[in-house]
């Protein structure tokens, strides 16, 4: 991933020093386990944290390992050739028994499950953020849209529980995900252990906090890679949904809800008064590259016999890039939610815009309870609403003076069919549901104006 969309921490995960670095902790761990089983002498193992010990971090020099493998051809071989070159005649023990995919695969798993770590916590990033905003404008109204059509009265902190909702979810899939790759692979070629131990595979596991593969058919199966990224693929889809939200909102047109504009920030080099959603668009384009990497990940399960290397270049480019374009992406929602400019007074235009349309379903619905049919009910709201959407005009005016509607329902009956505040006497239930509990009235703002 270009450094652009790319965060230190994360991006640490995956540079070559971590690489090499995982790889001699894994050949580390199994020298000890066959020094302890008498499968090595304990010379090899002193030796091996000797190097440790005076070459430090030049021990697993990138540049010279990169070097060697130009020669080589072999990545793991020019490792172990750098390894001996400071270790010595002991260095012969190292790598007893293991095949590549031992080391490689174990420290995919190790680098996969730390980089879910930082996502998790990228997740209850953009939960908090999410719950302090839905708090804020728990009673802030606003209308609803379906097919971005008017629909009925609802609060911006309602949608906004929807979403962090959503993201306590993403935040479950991630844990199963963690669980679901954490496996280590010492079972030596097409994972018979005829040249290494399963002891050794569970000293390996255990020293890295990863649980022995059942089946290894001497690499991990892919089926375990797959389920991870389409997890990622699903995360990316909720940072998506929340970002055309704001993207829609912030369009002219709505104008409910915008990104905030720093001092100094330009939003286009032609016009000056334009202030774009660029980070939620950019967002969408981050959760298209997470989701690029699902496709190749289920074609990786299908590898031949025991094993084949078609999954391991593409390996390479997308499990960096999707978690790094993903780590980023968590990170700068949260920003944009936290910083979200929340413009309650548009919210309230725009749902007294269309004349009163978005209470049809209540004037509906006391109609039928009135006595009359549902079908000649939603005919007679339905004739009233088209004409009031094509010419304009005032709804609740247009069913008072229909002698139908009149016949049944007088103007304090009608007036009270006309007020948004029912339609949000269930919050604090879906609030409970959401967060566990119920706001605290005296803490919460009321959304009243910009925010």
């Amino acid at each position: 991933m270009i450094p652009r969309y790319s965060r230190p921490e994360m991006a640490a995960v995956w540079a070559p020093e971590t690489r090499f670095a995982i790889w001699l902790e894994i050949e580390r761990h199994a020298l000890d386990a066959q020094v302890a089983r008498g499968e090595a002498p304990q010379a090899a193992a002193d030796a091996l944290a000797r190097a440790i010990r005076e070459h430090g971090d030049a021990l697993v020099d990138p540049a010279r390992i990169e070097a060697i493998e130009r020669e080589t051809r072999h990545d793991v071989i020019a490792f172990l050739t750098n390894l001996a070159d400071h270790v010595g005649s002991d260095a012969r023990f190292i790598h007893q028994g293991l095949t590549s995919s031992d080391v490689l695969d174990t420290c995919l798993a190790v680098q996969l499950d730390r980089a879910g770590a930082l996502l998790e916590q990228g997740i209850a990033a953009v939960a908090a953020a999410l719950e302090r905003r839905a708090v804020e404008h728990r009673h802030t109204l606003c209308v609803g849209r379906s097919h971005g059509v008017h629909a009925e009265p609802t609060s911006f902190g309602l949608k906004l529980a929807g979403h962090h909702a959503e993201f306590a979810r993403a935040g479950e899939r991630m844990r199963v995900a963690r669980r679901e790759i954490a496996t280590c692979v010492i079972s030596g070629p097409v994972g018979t252990f005829a040249s290494v131990a399963p002891e050794v595979e569970a000293h390996v596991a255990a020293r890295m906090g990863l649980a022995p593969e059942p089946v290894s058919t001497q690499v991990i199966p892919r089926d375990r890679h797959a389920m991870y990224f389409a997890m990622l693929g699903v995360i990316a889809g909720a940072v998506e949904r929340l970002a055309v939200e704001i993207r829609h909102l912030q369009r002219s047109e709505v104008g409910e809800a915008a990104e905030a504009f720093g001092k100094g920030q330009k939003g286009s080099s032609a016009m000056p008064h334009k202030k774009n959603p660029i980070l939620s668009e950019n967002l969408t384009g981050l959760a298209r590259i997470v989701r690029a990497a699902v496709t190749p990940a289920l074609e990786n399960v299908a590898l031949w016999h025991e094993r084949d290397i078609s999954h391991s270049a593409v390996e390479r480019v997308f499990a960096p890039d999707a978690t790094i374009a993903l780590d980023f992406a968590l990170s700068r929602l949260a920003g944009v939610v936290d910083g979200l400019v929340v413009d309650a007074a548009a919210m309230r235009r725009n749902l007294e815009s269309r004349g009163g349309l978005v209470y049809s379903q209540r004037v509906l619905l006391a109609l039928v309870e009135r006595g009359i049919g549902r079908e000649d009910a939603y005919a007679i709201v339905q004739e009233i609403a088209l004409d009031v959407w094509e010419e304009g005009g005032d709804f609740e005016a247009a069913l008072a003076a229909d002698a139908r509607v009149a016949a049944v329902l007088d103007r304090a009956a009608l007036a009270a069919l006309f007020r948004p505040e029912p339609c949000l006497q269930h919050v604090d239930t879906i609030f409970e549901r959401v967060f566990g509990r119920t706001t605290d009235e005296s803490t919460e703002k009321e959304g009243s104006g910009r925010s």
